[in-house]
């Protein structure tokens, strides 16, 4: 028995429509399945009377793929703060750029915003990195690097 794949990643939103664009205008993700959920999945999520449209995004020529979950019922828990990237769990995921500050205004102009004590940028050699969050509070990490955009920070080149 192995793992196929990671299949997606489920963010919980307060405006299904709202996060649809946001991620589309930003990160250029397209919705490539819709589904309504009701109490069948109650056990599953640990909730009851679940009544929930799910859109499932992905990036051309890309494998991962982002879920928005909109609960109609039993409703959501909004966000009152920004989660803190030292709690256990998802702290944030994270994009490659290529203009930072462009980047930012497209997050700003779509809902999101700018943690603002989080830019860093060494101009003169074309890094720069900054944490922003989607509309809902989703803590996004962009960085902005030369290179090839698959290599990982302490690679000298990506493996695949």
């Amino acid at each position: 028995m192995a793992t196929q794949r990671l299949s997606h990643i489920g963010l919980c939103v307060a405006d299904l429509e709202r996060s649809k664009f946001f991620y589309q205008e930003v990160f250029g993700y397209q919705p490539v399945s819709e589904i309504r959920i009701g109490k069948e999945a109650d056990a599953l999520l640990g909730l009851r009377n679940t009544d929930l449209d799910a859109v499932y995004l992905q990036r051309p020529g890309e494998d991962t793929r982002i879920e928005l979950l909109y609960f109609r019922s039993p409703g959501m828990d909004p966000a009152t703060t920004v989660r803190a990237v030292n709690l256990a769990g998802i702290t944030h995921f994270s994009f490659r750029v290529d203009n930072l500050q462009e980047t930012i205004d497209r997050v700003k102009k779509y809902g999101g915003q700018l943690l603002d004590s989080t830019v860093t940028e060494l101009k003169d050699y074309g890094v720069g990195s900054c944490m922003v969050t989607d509309p809902d509070g989703t803590r996004i990490e962009l960085l902005q690097l030369p290179g090839d955009p698959d290599t990982l920070p302490g690679q000298s080149s990506p493996k695949k």
